[in-house]
């Protein structure tokens, strides 16, 4: 059996402009496959080898159809389509019945035989929400309205498609806008069931996402990956797939960044377009505590009484998209604005930089569990994991890489809170 960080086995990859279809197998040096719950489309990247004889030229550029090379004889102009099937010994990344499209390409060197040529791709869903534009007037549940603009603009099939259900409703216009644009307006409106806000619109291998943080942090772990000093030395070895490569502590906390959002105590000021009057409501995190986190429960630093870090400004919406003036909120910002702007940037109180042999079943938005090793000389201490940095993560961003020698994946992982996540905690 092949190990997991071993060179992948590419059953399909290839480009194909028009009736032209060019095999990249054999000519490919390196492939990087990206997801990103900040991303409403995939991305990937390939290097390509790319020689004199690799395809011929059309003839309304060349009557002679002499071969040349993939960049000037396919060309590459962009829209071209990548296939792409990569498996290895844990599974399989599939492009091949839906490939992504073609967004550039660039040539990296060049002599007089061969030349090196970076090809960019995206999801043909980028392509499409270039070609939207939402100008009609949408009512009711948000949730509802996300898979209304996905279905009527991206023609999106419903097995492609995860919304977490929404408890509030939003009355707007589209202003013109691109699909993807409206859609992360909306995230940032969004409150889920438990009336916590905070949601990430984002596509992976399996479709689109519309998906509140309580809902992704709940999630059981897709996999659970272990540090050992043995690990980047034996990594070869059939036993360590799950084992950590690498890893790094990109952040941990920043106290005054969170003070400067307004995360722990904040002010908010909303106007009131009907009666030009203004209404003051201070936020402290002590009142609306995380409903779920991926650890034990946040410990926040002492607050003066009164003394907020950051004041928020937000006109209501009164009767702005009915057609009579109701006096009553469109969508009332004391539901969502502070707490989003806090479960946001709380969430990326600690982030991990991991790199593990390549798993291409692991997406953006899937939580894994981490354990590592404790770092003590007492000998009364009782398990092996550090009880602090072990714990759930959620994968922020991933790229699944590929080359003729190994397979990575690489990956973003964020925590709000330290330890590991026990019912106890609550």
């Amino acid at each position: 059996m092949a190990k997991a960080v071993s060179a992948s086995n590419y059953e399909i990859l290839s480009i194909s402009k028009n009736d032209k279809e060019v095999s990249l197998q054999g000519k490919t040096t390196s492939f990087d496959y990206y997801e990103s719950v900040l991303s409403p489309n995939i991305t990937a990247n390939l290097i390509v080898k790319d020689g004199p004889n690799a395809v011929k030229y059309d003839k309304k550029f060349d009557r002679q159809e002499r071969t040349g090379s993939i960049y000037n004889a396919l060309p590459i102009t962009g829209g071209e389509k990548i296939k792409f099937r990569i498996r290895n010994s844990i599974a399989t990344l599939d492009f091949g019945r839906r490939p992504l499209t073609v967004s550039g390409a660039s040539n990296m060197s060049q002599d007089d035989k061969t030349s090196s040529i970076m090809i960019q791709s995206v999801s043909p869903l980028a392509v499409s929400n270039q070609e939207s534009v939402v100008y009609k007037k949408y009512d009711g549940n948000i949730g509802d309205n996300v898979k209304k603009l996905i279905k009527e603009y991206l023609n999106v099939n419903d097995n492609k498609i995860t919304i977490d259900n929404t408890a509030n409703s939003y009355s707007f216009i589209g202003n013109s806008d691109s699909v993807f644009d409206v859609i992360c307006w909306l995230a940032g409106k969004s409150t889920s069931e438990t009336d916590s806000a905070g949601f990430f619109f984002y596509e992976t291998q399996d479709g689109l996402n519309y998906r509140s943080i309580d809902k992704l942090i709940a999630q059981e772990p897709v996999a659970s990956y272990f540090k050992t000093d043995a690990a980047a030395k034996n990594i070869d070895n059939d036993t360590n797939d799950y084992k950590i490569i690498s890893s790094v502590v990109d952040k941990n906390q920043n106290i005054i960044n969170a003070m400067k959002s307004g995360i722990y105590q904040s002010r908010n000021i909303y106007f009131n377009p009907k009666t030009f009057k203004e209404e003051e409501i201070v936020y402290t995190f002590s009142d609306r505590q995380l409903k779920r986190s991926l650890g034990k429960s946040a410990e926040v630093p002492e607050m003066k009484a009164g003394k907020f870090t950051r004041t928020h400004f937000d006109i209501l919406d009164i009767g702005a998209y009915n057609s009579t003036v109701t006096g009553s909120e469109n969508n009332d910002p004391d539901d969502w604005q502070w707490q989003s702007t806090m479960r946001y940037n709380i969430l990326f109180s600690q982030k991990l930089k991991l790199q593990v042999p390549c798993n291409p079943n692991l997406k953006a938005g899937d939580t894994i569990n981490c354990d590592f090793a404790i770092i003590t000389e007492d000998s009364k201490e009782q398990g092996t994991n550090d009880p602090v940095q072990s714990g759930k993560y959620l994968i922020i961003d991933l790229c699944h890489h590929f080359d003729p020698t190994r397979s990575i994946t690489s990956m973003t992982l964020v925590r709000d809170t330290y330890g590991i996540y026990t019912k106890r905690n609550r």
